[in-house]
C-alpha cells in the first residue's frame, strides 16, 4: 500500500481506530507494557530532577496548577508539566526506544496523558487507553519512512511525537471521531525539533520528547474548543511526511497491517544503558572483550560494523567523536560509549560526566575505535553490534551481538526494569521508602479513578 492520497485521509483512519477501539481489546501484553513505560519515565523524571538541563527548563515555566512534575514542588499547569516531565525524562537518553523507528515513545506519551488526565481529572482507564494506543500509532508512524525523518536533519521522536501525543491525549479526553482527527492535523503544525545538537553536543534534543508532549496536549485541547485541523495532514502535498521525510517514498501500509490485532507497541524497548540506542549493542561487545582479561594497553585497533544509518549520528565527525566535547555528546559517540562500557563494564550515569570526557584513559581507548558500514545491516530493523578488536600481539577477536538488549528479542527481566527504576530515584536523592511507594502507586494506577496519588510525588 504506497498510493500518496489514500481514501479516507490518514488521520481520519487512524482517529477511527482510536475511537473505535476498547481497553478489553488490549492484550495482556500491551497493558504490562503502559504500566513499565509510566514506570520508566517516572523513575527518569525523579533521576533528572536536579539536573542542569532540567533547571534551566523550570526557570522559565510559570508555577501553579493541578498537574504534577515528578520531584518538583507545587503544581503546574498541564503544558508545563507535560514540557518539564518529557525534558528530564528524555535528558539522559536513558528512556524506552522502538526498534524500526527508532523512537521514545513513555518520554512523549507518558508526560502529556498524565497532565491530561490530572487537568481534566480523568482516571487510569484514560491513561491507559491514551499510552497503549498512542505509543500503537507512534511506533507504526516510525516505520512509514525509515531513515528518511534522521536524514532530513529532524528528530523523529519529536515530530512523531507530536502527532502521536495529539491522538493519545484526543482519545484520552474521548473525543469524537473528527475532533480526534483534528488534533492530528494541527500538531503536524506544531511538530518540530532538527538534530543540529549533533554538531557540538548542545541540549536541545533533550527538550524534544517534553516540546511533543505539550503540543500534542494543546492539539487536542484546541481541536476540543473546536479549531480545525487539515485532514490530509500526513499524507498531502505538503503534508508531514513530505515535509519531514522528502527522500523517501512513504509506505502507509505499516500504519494499518494488522491495526487492532498485532500491538507492535508492546515491543517497545528499554534501555539497558543511559546513551544513545545504537550505541548500545557496542557497548556489550565491548564488555564482552572485557571479560576475556584484556587489558586496554592491549588493544591497537577496534573496527565496528555498522548499518550506513547511524554513521550521521553516532560517528560523524570522527574526530568529534573521538573527544566529544559535553558530557551529553558523548552519549551519541559510539567510540566513548564503547570505551566506557570497556573500562566500566557499564554506562549509566557515572560514565558521562565532564571529568569523564577528559580521563585520559577513556580517551585514548575512544580514539582506537573506529567504524567500516555493512551493507548487509539489518538497521533500522534490528540493532545489532559487530567489533573486531586487533591486539599488539596481532591476536584478532571478533564479538557480535546479534539483538539490542532489551529490545523485543532479548528484553530486560522485570527485576531488572524494577532495580533501574530505583536506582534513578535514588540518583535523584529519594530514599528507598519513596521510591517503592511510587512504585506501588503505578502499580495499581490504571484501576483508580484519578490520578491524585501522583501528587503526592512533586517533591
Amino acid at each position: 500500500m504506497n498510493d500518496a492520497s489514500p481514501s479516507p485521509a490518514l488521520a481520519v483512519r487512524l482517529a477511527d481506530f482510536l475511537v473505535s477501539t476498547p481497553t478489553s481489546a488490549f492484550p495482556p501484553e500491551a497493558t504490562a507494557m503502559a504500566r513499565n513505560l509510566v514506570l520508566d519515565v517516572t523513575g527518569l523524571c525523579v533521576a533528572a530532577r536536579g539536573q542542569d538541563y532540567v533547571m534551566a527548563t523550570r526557570s522559565a515555566l510559570d508555577p501553579g496548577g493541578a498537574c504534577t512534575a515528578f520531584g518538583h514542588p507545587g503544581g503546574w499547569s498541564g503544558f508545563d508539566a507535560a514540557l518539564l516531565n518529557g525534558t528530564a525524562a528524555h535528558g539522559e537518553d536513558y528512556d524506552d526506544t522502538f526498534e524500526g523507528g527508532p523512537v521514545h515513545s513513555g518520554a512523549v506519551l507518558v508526560p502529556a496523558l498524565i497532565a491530561a488526565c490530572e487537568r481534566e481529572n480523568l482516571g487510569g482507564q484514560a491513561l491507559l487507553r491514551g499510552l497503549v494506543l498512542g505509543a500503537e500509532i507512534l511506533c507504526r508512524l516510525s516505520l512509514v519512512t525509515p531513515k528518511a525523518i534522521h536524514k532530513a536533519g529532524f528528530h523523529p521522536t519529536a515530530v512523531i511525537g507530536a502527532i502521536a501525543a495529539a491522538g493519545a491525549v484526543a482519545t484520552a479526553l474521548g473525543l469524537p471521531r473528527d475532533q480526534v482527527a483534528n488534533a492530528i492535523g494541527i500538531a503536524g503544525s506544531m511538530a518540530s525539533g532538527i538534530i543540529e545538537y549533533l554538531a557540538d553536543g548542545s541540549w536541545t534534543k533533550r527538550m524534544h520528547a517534553g516540546w511533543a508532549a505539550q503540543s500534542g496536549l494543546r492539539a487536542a485541547l484546541m481541536a476540543r474548543g473546536g479549531f480545525i485541523g487539515p485532514r490530509t495532514v500526513l499524507e498531502g502535498t505538503h503534508g508531514f511526511f513530505k515535509s519531514f521525510a522528502p527522500s523517501a517514498t512513504p509506505d502507509y501500509s505499516h500504519l494499518f497491517k494488522g491495526l487492532g490485532q498485532t500491538w507492535v507497541m508492546s515491543t517497545i524497548a528499554f534501555k539497558p544503558y543511559a546513551c544513545g540506542t545504537m550505541t548500545q549493542p557496542f557497548i556489550d561487545c565491548a564488555i564482552a572483550l572485557r571479560a576475556r582479561g584484556i587489558q586496554t594497553t592491549d588493544i591497537a585497533d577496534i573496527v565496528c560494523d555498522v548499518g550506513e544509518g547511524t554513521v550521521h549520528r553516532l560517528w560523524e565527525p570522527l574526530s568529534l567523536k573521538h573527544a566529544p566535547p559535553t558530557p551529553y555528546a558523548a552519549k551519541f559517540s559510539t567510540p566513548f560509549c564503547a570505551a566506557v562500557g570497556f573500562l566500566d563494564g557499564r554506562a549509566g550515569f557515572g560514565q558521562f560526566t565532564e571529568a569523564r570526557i577528559h580521563d585520559p584513559e577513556a580517551l585514548a581507548l575512544c580514539g582506537k575505535v573506529r567504524y567500516r558500514i555493512n551493507p548487509d545491516d539489518e538497521y533500522p530493523r534490528n540493532f545489532t553490534g559487530h567489533i573486531r578488536a586487533t591486539l599488539e600481539d596481532g591476536t584478532v577477536i571478533e564479538l557480535r551481538q546479534r539483538h539490542m538488549r532489551g529490545g523485543h528479542s532479548d528484553p530486560l527481566p522485570q527485576a531488572e526494569l524494577d532495580q533501574k527504576f530505583r536506582e534513578n530515584c535514588a540518583f535523584g536523592g529519594w530514599p528507598a521508602t519513596r521510591a517503592e511507594a511510587l512504585a506501588q502507586t503505578i502499580a495499581g494506577l490504571f484501576d483508580q479513578p484519578s490520578l491524585k496519588a501522583l501528587s503526592e510525588y512533586r517533591v
